[in-house]
């Protein structure tokens, strides 16, 4: 993966990420107030009724998701691992999520009083096991753009691009850390340089490190006009599911799906095991990620295992209304993983207001 030369393979900055469709039509302010960014977890299930685990939905606002796990934990008076989530959602929002205790024989508190004023109890039922990583279906966004300059009518048919191809299915400024140091920290980890103990901060920089090798090739596919079709050798993912299979040829069908957005091209999430790309697909990854050896052989060190994720997400059932003449409200849905500002830098380009999360 090196060649011959050293490994040099710096994080792309989310600013000079390639967009999809050309510059974006407008400018305008994320997140004004945390009201402007609403976002509500589709579990994709019912819990059971019975268990020794309790599922609880709670709407937050002004809270991150490892936050409110540990005010869980404590008013349960259960380790930090008997808490599970299945997403890390935003801070500065107002946002609906699913959260599992293990109670193990413990009796129930009152959750009404986790975090009162910034944690409200939705729902409190039994289920039989405890919530993972990425178990949710998909979440549901109602966002609302302000002071946005640009012509209307642009705006509006960007959006309607966006609904029909969808959008470069880029890991968000959110993945890389607050300050965006996790990349520095993940790659000092995985040389040696920085040891971390505690197992939730390894995994922050382990997720760094896969979206860095990931947002690189998928920037690559973008230059290249391929984002969102398939290659030779090309490894699809069914649209709304993980099952995947390998294309060894675009044919015209799989070009069709392609365009309908049945199926996506896929980008790699590193790890242990062979690459499922073969031909142009595998030629493509392996010239993106020129110099990045360090990076990978520290993931397969770290013993993560290889995966797939989609190049190109869709905002389904995407609609728009304008509220007063500055003011754009967004409402789509969009699978588990991918990122509503991933979708929003393609419509405007932020203003003082966005805060990273």
């Amino acid at each position: 993966m090196t060649g011959d030369r050293p490994d040099h393979c710096p994080p792309i900055p989310w600013e000079d990420l390639p967009r999809a469709h050309g510059d974006p039509p407008a400018r305008a302010r994320w997140r004004v107030a945390p009201e402007d960014f609403a976002v509500d977890e589709v579990l994709g299930f019912d819990p059971l009724g019975t268990g020794q685990h309790v599922l609880l939905q709670l709407r937050k606002r002004g809270a991150n998701t490892v936050w409110v796990a540990g005010q869980l934990a404590r008013l349960a008076g259960v380790p930090p691992v008997a808490v599970g989530y299945s997403g890390l959602k935003d801070r500065d929002a107002v946002t609906t999520q699913w959260f599992s205790v293990d109670l193990a024989g413990r009796p129930e508190p009152d959750w009404g009083q986790v975090a009162p004023g910034t944690v409200e109890v939705l729902a409190a039922q039994r289920h039989d096991r405890k919530l993972r990583r990425g178990s949710h279906r998909a979440n549901r966004f109602v966002l609302v753009l302000r002071d946005l300059t640009g012509a209307r009518a642009a705006v509006e048919e960007r959006l309607g691009v966006l609904r029909d191809r969808g959008f470069p299915n880029y890991f968000g400024e959110q993945r890389f850390g607050r300050d965006g140091s996790n990349p520095a920290r993940a790659l000092a980890m995985l040389g040696g340089r920085l040891r971390v103990r505690d197992r939730a901060e390894r995994g922050l920089y382990l997720s760094a490190a896969r979206s860095v090798l990931f947002n690189r090739v998928l920037a690559a596919r973008v230059g290249g006009g391929t984002w969102d079709r398939p290659l030779a050798g090309e490894v699809l993912m069914l649209d709304g599911r993980h099952s995947r299979f390998l294309a060894e040829e675009p044919t015209p069908e799989l070009m069709e799906r392609a365009a309908r957005g049945e199926v996506h091209p896929t980008g790699p999430l590193w790890g242990r095991g062979e690459p499922e790309p073969r031909e142009g697909a595998r030629q493509f990854e392996e010239e993106a990620l020129a110099g990045c050896g360090d990076w990978c052989r520290g993931l397969e060190e770290a013993g993560l295992e290889a995966d797939r994720r989609a190049l190109r997400a869709r905002a389904h059932d995407l609609a728009w209304r304008w509220r007063g003449e500055d003011a754009l409200e967004l409402a789509f849905t969009l699978a588990s993983g991918a990122y509503a500002t991933a979708l929003l830098r393609e419509v405007a380009a932020p203003g003082q207001a966005f805060r990273s999360t």
